[in-house]
């Protein structure tokens, strides 16, 4: 194994953020803060969510969004509807305008027909 280019595995402390739980384990994560555990200081690292509080394991079907997934989600997906009352307004700016090519074109229809019979007089 080549030396100095493997990071430091060591005992770290995680903290769940949510229910306050922690549990020892063995990492190479980089903690910056420090926790007495078992009558011992360890490396803490801050984690939103385990086992403790995840919905799938502790059997709660809520929604944890710490952050703003949710949200995101639901904006995205909100503009397909929105874009749909947008293609009707088009719709009904592009019926509007076929109604006035139409009447233009009668209405060209009808002067070339009046200067039709001017001209036959």
């Amino acid at each position: 194994m080549k030396k100095e280019i493997h990071p430091e595995y060591k005992e770290v402390v995680f903290l769940d953020t949510g229910t306050g739980d922690k549990f020892l384990c063995r990492s190479a994560v980089q903690a910056k803060d420090t926790i007495e555990f078992e009558g011992a200081t360890y490396p803490c690292f801050k984690v939103s969510i385990t086992s403790k509080s995840h919905p799938f394991y502790t059997g709660e079907q809520g929604i944890v969004d710490t952050e703003g997934r949710v949200d995101k989600f639901k904006k995205r997906y909100a503009k397909p509807a929105q874009a749909a009352v947008k293609a009707e307004a088009a719709e009904v700016t592009s019926d509007s305008l076929e109604e006035k090519k139409k009447k233009a074109s009668s209405e060209k229809a009808k002067k070339s027909t009046a200067k039709a019979k001017k001209s036959s007089e």
